[in-house]
């Protein structure tokens, strides 16, 4: 792979790229790596969704790619944009863990899987199917996403590598 042709996603951000570029996040623990793909254009879009609703936001200007509530609508928007049909959008997912055990019911502690059930209901308001997804357990992932392909590559200590 090479570097110039890889666009790196960060904590909290989305980026969207075409013509074979690999979209790249790293440190995937309770956040979800989020990808939609248009195969006819070959547009891709990541987001790295941190927190489920933005609800839940304490701050006065909210970064819209931290939800995923906020996040995917966007993204989508910027790949229409940028020629792709959201009818034909397909989605990935990865990521999602529940990194520590509590002992506990309280559900604010179950963001991994609330991100996870978020994004699903996000998509299924948009009507885009998910076509495969590795998400839960307990352990972090880096996930890297072909704009030509469609194909997630996702990396892992525990897990190794695998293709989805």
């Amino acid at each position: 792979m090479n570097d110039a042709n890889v666009v790196k996603v960060g904590m909290a951000d989305l980026k969207i790229a075409a013509g074979g570029a690999i979209l790249k996040t790293t440190g995937l623990g309770s956040c979800v790596g989020l990808t939609l793909f248009d195969e006819r254009t070959k547009v891709a879009g990541m987001v790295h969704v941190m927190l489920p609703s933005s609800e839940i936001a304490r701050e006065a200007s909210i970064n819209i790619a931290k939800y995923a509530d906020t996040s995917i609508p966007h993204l989508i928007e910027l790949m229409r944009l940028e020629g792709a049909e959201p009818k034909r959008f397909v989605a990935k997912m990865a990521g999602g863990a529940q990194m520590f055990a509590f002992h506990t019911n309280n559900d604010s502690m179950r963001i991994g899987p609330r991100n996870v059930e978020s994004c699903k209901q996000m998509l299924k308001q948009f009507n885009i199917p998910v076509l495969s997804e590795d998400t839960g357990l307990n352990y972090g992932r880096t996930i890297e996403f072909c704009s030509m392909s469609g194909k997630m590559t996702i990396r892992s200590v525990q897990q190794g590598v695998k293709e989805i």
